[in-house]
């Protein structure tokens, strides 16, 4: 589940059995490793687009034909649900090949007329990104990051959460079978107390996280003290809201797919739960019923549709956040304690009641937690979605959809789904504001983030 001195060692949440060690890089073999991604810079950043994305197509029907082994190593790394684990890596696929065949289109030269016969502006590839990555989409929040900048020019330098270390392996043997040239894709198998110097090394170009407020704030004062450009993709606790002409089941439903899949541990998951009073009821309900029907349990079994949370700690800290919620007012409608079973596993668990000053509508919550919050009306709701220090992703709920459209442009979030549930797809743009971070993946603006955008001048 983590570094136990001078190795990583992985647990499956599961059956808290030991599943992996792998021996942390001495200084030398991070040294080798920094100038091999930084070598293979050059080679890769003059090949043709067009060459990379027949590389990246291959890493794509690489992948499809290890779904089996790799949804396996993602749900015994992590506790993903086998069918969700299968879907990640399908959905890495999908992504790899968005980018190899939209990158010529993404990082055309675009005519920029001035005061000369002929000027454009030239996207061309940085260097080496690293990439400081969580567990709980293993595969997918690597790929996200990693195939838009490849295709760009770029080499990638992957830090990888410790406890999915098995994944990082995994998927740089896909890049490597695919044929990527060696070095272009580089693990690093370090300490995070480590990973500052490596911000700080010349031969890396720009930095990519995705975690933690408080981890992109460490990359990004790292960073900036070396004038690196950086993306961080953080922490999340969008709200879901439900307003007076809602259709309540079909809201109800989504909230809980949103809420619990992975088990709750997403940062675009639904935390916030706000319904105006008129239809509160009903919602509450509704959404209560379904929760109490999901299957909890051994990730493996096609069956189950919550399975464990990553590792102890973490159920733990989430423990704290609801018995905090409690202690200040809220009530537990449904779960809130622990299955009798080995494993990190916590009860699918909704409050009500929630409030401003409680953890459960302050904080981000990252695990199955749904926090229900009541208000009086339209512009209320709007008031609660935004009182927060997050601005990931957002949602809101109602038969008309202009009048949707009009409560989702006032939202402050990078992103609001009207009557759906916020998801990432390579075709949009992804990323937050205010404490959920800054720049984009994915899009055009996702591969453009690392690429010097250069004004060549012609008399």
């Amino acid at each position: 589940m983590g570094a136990r001195g001078d190795e990583i060692v992985t647990v499956d949440p599961a059956t808290e059995e030991e599943t992996g060690r792998y021996p942390f890089m001495t200084g030398a073999e991070v040294e080798a490793t920094l100038g091999a991604v930084a070598r293979a810079f050059r080679g890769w950043r003059e090949l043709p687009v067009e060459r990379r994305g027949e590389l990246m197509h291959a890493a794509a029907q690489i992948l499809r034909g290890r779904i089996p082994e790799l949804a396996a190593l993602i749900t015994r790394e992590m506790g993903k649900p086998a069918g969700e684990a299968r879907a990640e890596v399908e959905k890495c696929a999908v992504t790899m090949e968005h980018f190899a065949d939209g990158a010529p289109g993404y990082l055309a030269a675009q005519p920029a007329p001035s005061d000369s016969e002929r000027s454009f502006i030239a996207l061309e590839p940085l260097g080496t990104v690293l990439a400081v990555m969580p567990w709980n989409f293993p595969l997918w929040q690597v790929v996200r990051a990693a195939a838009p900048a490849l295709m760009a020019g770029n080499t990638i330098l992957l830090k990888h959460a410790e406890n999915t270390t098995g994944c990082a392996l995994a998927l740089a043997a896909v890049l490597r079978d695919a044929g990527l040239p060696e070095g272009v894709f580089g693990v690093l198998m370090v300490p995070e107390d480590r990973v500052a110097g490596v911000i700080r090394d010349p031969r890396v170009a720009g930095v990519t996280l995705t975690g933690s407020a408080a981890a992109g704030a460490a990359v990004a004062s790292a960073a900036g003290g070396a004038l690196k450009k950086t993306v961080l993709e953080l922490g999340g606790s969008d709200a879901f809201v439900v307003l007076d002409d809602a259709d309540v089941e079909a809201a109800a439903a989504t909230a809980v797919r949103s809420r619990f899949q992975n088990c709750g541990q997403s940062c675009i998951a639904a935390k916030r739960l706000i319904a105006v009073d008129t239809v509160a009821d009903a919602f509450e309900e509704a959404l209560v019923a379904r929760v109490l029907t999901l299957a909890v349990g051994d990730p493996t079994d096609p069956a189950t549709q919550v399975g464990p949370m990553a590792r102890a700690d973490l159920r733990d800290a989430l423990e704290g956040q609801l018995r905090r919620s409690v202690e200040r007012g809220a009530r537990v409608l449904a779960g809130g304690g622990r299955p009798r079973r080995s494993g990190w596993f916590l009860e699918p668990t909704v409050l009500a009641g929630c409030a401003p000053g409680m953890p459960a509508f302050d904080e981000e919550t990252f695990g199955p937690l749904a926090a229900l919050t009541r208000v009086s009306g339209e512009e209320e709701a709007l008031a609660a979605a935004n009182r927060s220090a997050y601005g990931l992703g957002g949602n809101v709920w109602t038969r008309d959809v202009e009048r949707g459209l009009r409560f989702a442009r006032r939202m402050e979030t990078g992103g609001v789904f009207i009557n759906g549930m916020t998801h990432s797809d390579a075709r949009l743009p992804f990323g937050g504001i205010k404490r959920s971070g800054y720049g984009r993946e994915l899009h055009a603006f996702g591969i453009r983030e690392f690429v010097n955008v250069k004004t060549v001048w012609l008399p």
